[in-house]
């Protein structure tokens, strides 16, 4: 009996030891085993494995694909106009050691590096690169911040820019801007018309001239135009054809 008691913390230290020393690592983690201090060759998981007590230490990394939302950030553009961008950073940790041995908090990095590459690449466009090309700047945020990452094992795989915020004058100063494109367009419309009706004027007016019986035709189709719209009043062009007798005699009348 006194044995029984005896052995029976040794039993209870032993198993506590054991349930301590059984870790699981899910499908979606990877465990970094440090041992005395140095790590182990490699990544442990998925599954489960055993740590030996007080010699083994363990960091679990997550490998999926996290998102990091950008704050929005005051920067000055190559035009020196001054907008408000923020973004949105998708990256996943591809190199469990390095992620926990190169960097003290890779997420936290991750974070500072996407805010300060963006205010640069921002600095370094235009405000009309920005709001049209943006799919070229979100790449070289992508590049830039990737090779910035690559030594800490992470991996950033999209960058996008959610919104970009003017203040009120440049906004009202952007509306002007369209409006008198607008009125631009509009204006060489209108002109291109006004030309393509005088070319069309001008052709049938040579055809009219070259016969003699296009006028009077004309001329007609007029008069039943005008007694359509139930007028008290019929007005009967003249043609100058129809004077042109009448003023060569008179110009070959011998004078008295």
């Amino acid at each position: 009996m006194d044995t029984g008691i005896l052995f029976l913390p040794i039993l209870v230290f032993v198993i506590g030891i054991a349930v301590t020393a059984i870790r699981v690592v899910k499908e979606y983690e990877r465990a970094v085993i440090f041992r005395i201090g140095k790590v182990q060759d490699g990544a442990k998981g998925p599954g489960i494995f055993f740590l030996l007590p007080i010699i083994d230490k363990m960091e679990k990394v997550d490998l999926r694909t996290i998102t990091l939302d950008v704050p929005a950030q005051e920067a000055i553009t190559q035009d020196n106009v001054t907008v408000r961008v923020n973004a949105v950073v998708y990256f996943r940790v591809i190199d469990p050691v390095a992620a926990i041995i190169q960097i003290e908090d890779y997420r936290r990095a991750t974070w500072q590096i996407a805010q300060t590459s963006l205010r640069n690449v921002i600095g370094q466009s235009s405000l009309d690169q920005i709001l049209q090309d943006r799919e070229k700047i979100n790449d070289r945020l992508q590049h830039i911040i990737d090779d910035a990452t690559e030594p800490w094992g992470v991996k950033v795989s999209i960058v996008e820019i959610k919104d970009v915020e003017l203040n009120t004058q440049m906004i009202r100063a952007m509306a002007r801007e369209a409006e008198a494109e607008r009125e631009r367009r509009a204006k060489i419309i209108h002109a291109t018309g006004e030309l393509q009706a005088s070319e069309q004027l001008a052709q049938a007016a040579q055809m009219i001239n070259s016969e003699p019986g296009a006028m009077t035709l004309r001329y007609l189709q007029t008069l039943v135009e005008i007694g359509v719209e139930n007028n008290t009043t019929t007005i009967f062009p003249l043609p100058v054809e129809f004077l042109k007798p009448f003023l060569e005699n008179m110009n070959n009348k011998p004078a008295s």
